[in-house]
């Protein structure tokens, strides 16, 4: 079961965007370089993240080794650094196989997996392992392979797209944290 106590020890047990990278090996580490150089916030993109009042908190059960955490998790570090509201940690799959186990995503030990968790860390949403744009791109090269490869260049069409994607599945987030009705008599707004 996904107990804010459980999700906060998961929290606490996560590594920070740049420690996490650093548990790979250079050739890993390439494709998520090149996903992160190719990736800007829009500046509406940029104002509507750094106008969160409410924190997230955020866990991913990711593998340094996936092409599709390579080619996504650095979108989520530039969501990131646009607002001091959001902190993500990143968790190894296998090293945290009870996580996987309850976050499986159509019947199997999907990364990257992201949950986005209010101060309380309480679940306000579960997204993974690709956004909608990743899919309907993956569907359009159907018979491409299943699992991009680490470093496979995303177009730049495409990966906008995904960043749009993850800002709007914050922005859900961030709204649904704004609404609860338990923090809106914690704040008075």
């Amino acid at each position: 079961m996904l107990t804010p106590d459980y999700l906060r020890s998961k929290f606490d047990a996560g590594l920070s965007y740049a420690d996490y990278l650093n548990t790979g090996s250079p050739h890993h580490r390439r494709g998520w370089d090149a996903l992160h150089a190719q990736t800007e916030l829009s500046a509406e993109q940029a104002s509507l993240i750094g106008s969160f009042k409410r924190e997230l908190n955020v866990v991913i059960s990711s593998g340094i080794w996936c092409g599709d955490c390579a080619q996504q998790m650095p979108v989520i570090d530039h969501i990131e650094r646009a607002s001091d509201k959001i902190t993500c940690r990143f968790l190894d799959r296998d090293e945290h196989a009870d996580l996987a186990e309850r976050i499986m995503l159509c019947g199997g030990l999907r990364v990257p997996v992201v949950l986005i968790l209010n101060e309380d860390f309480d679940l306000l949403n579960f997204a993974g392992d690709r956004s909608l744009s990743r899919y309907r791109a993956m569907a359009d090269r159907l018979l491409g392979p299943s699992c991009p490869l680490p470093g496979a260049p995303v177009p730049d069409d495409e990966a906008r797209a995904m960043l749009q994607d993850w800002v709007d599945e914050f922005e859900k987030a961030h709204l649904m944290a704004r609404m609860s009705t338990k923090l809106r008599q914690r704040y008075s707004d």
